[in-house]
C-alpha cells in the first residue's frame, strides 16, 4: 500500500488541528472566566481537556482507510488498560482487535508554565511507558503480538519556550546536549530519546504559536519527529494486522 497517497491530505488534517487546539484553549478560557472560575490562570484552559481531539480524530480516520475497524478504534471512552505498578492508566487513543492491544497513545501539550512542568510530562510519559511494557510482559493483555506506542506532542512557541535555560549541577554535569538546553531543545530530545530508547514506536513534535496557532500554523523542530514519519509507522503496524 501507497502510504502517501493515504495521508495525502495530512498537512492541511494537522493545521485543523492546530487551529483546533488553540480555538478550543481560547473558548473553554473564556467559559470559565464568564463563570467567575479562573482556575488559576492558563490552568483553565488545560483543565478543559479535549484540545488535542482533532489530532485523534484524524488519526482514527486514517487506521479506518488503511482497513482497521471503526469499532476497534477507541479516543472518547473505553481508553483503560491495565497496568503493573497501578490497576490501569488512561490511554489518549487504543486500537483493540481480536481481543489483541495494536496501538497506545498519548497526544499531550504544554503552554506557559514550563519551568513548573517540563518533569512532570517527561515523567508521565516515561512512566506510563514502563507501565505498559511490565504489563504486556505479564500478560496483562496480549500472549503475542507487541503493542504499537506513539507519543504525540505539541509545545507552544515563543519566547519563554525558545530561552536558553541554566542547569544546575551541584555534584554530577549533566549531559552535554542539555547544557543551555531551551524547553523547545529539552522536549525535541526528550521526544527523540522515547523512541531510540524504545519506550515508544514513534513520536511527533509539534511548535505553534498562540496567534498564528488559530490559522493552524504550525512547525517541526526535528526532521525525525514530523507526524509524517509518526503515521508511516503506525500505518504500517496496522496494516500488519488488518
Amino acid at each position: 500500500m501507497n502510504f502517501d497517497s493515504v495521508i495525502a491530505d495530512l498537512d492541511a488534517r494537522t493545521a485543523e488541528a492546530v487551529a483546533f487546539y488553540w480555538q478550543t484553549r481560547q473558548r473553554q478560557s473564556t467559559e470559565q472566566a464568564a463563570r467567575g472560575n479562573s482556575d488559576q490562570g492558563s490552568r483553565s484552559a488545560v483543565t478543559g481537556g479535549a484540545q488535542m481531539d482533532r489530532f485523534l480524530e484524524f488519526i482514527a480516520d486514517y487506521l479506518v482507510r488503511v482497513g482497521i475497524p471503526r469499532s476497534s478504534i477507541h479516543f472518547e471512552s473505553r481508553l483503560e488498560l491495565p497496568g503493573f505498578f497501578r490497576p490501569t492508566k488512561k490511554w489518549d487513543l487504543l486500537v483493540v482487535k481480536n481481543d489483541q492491544l495494536l496501538v497506545a497513545l498519548e497526544a499531550k501539550s504544554q503552554v506557559g508554565s514550563f519551568g513548573n512542568n517540563f518533569n512532570n510530562r517527561t515523567e508521565e510519559a516515561m512512566g506510563s511507558a514502563l507501565d505498559l511494557w511490565t504489563a504486556f510482559r505479564e500478560r496483562a493483555f496480549n500472549p503475542s503480538v507487541s503493542p504499537w506506542l506513539g507519543y504525540i506532542f505539541l509545545l507552544q512557541d515563543c519566547d519563554a519556550s525558545r530561552r536558553a535555560i541554566r542547569t544546575d549541577e551541584p555534584h554530577f554535569p549533566v549531559f552535554p546536549e542539555f547544557k543551555n538546553a531551551s524547553y523547545a531543545t529539552r522536549y525535541e530530545l526528550f521526544c527523540r530519546k522515547l523512541v531510540r530508547e524504545r519506550h515508544y514506536t514513534a513520536s511527533a513534535f509539534l511548535l505553534s504559536d498562540d496567534v498564528q496557532g488559530r490559522n493552524g500554523r504550525y512547525a517541526y523542530p526535528a526532521p525525525d519527529l514530523t507526524i509524517h514519519n509518526f503515521m508511516r509507522s503506525l500505518l504500517g503496524h496496522a496494516i500488519a494486522h488488518v
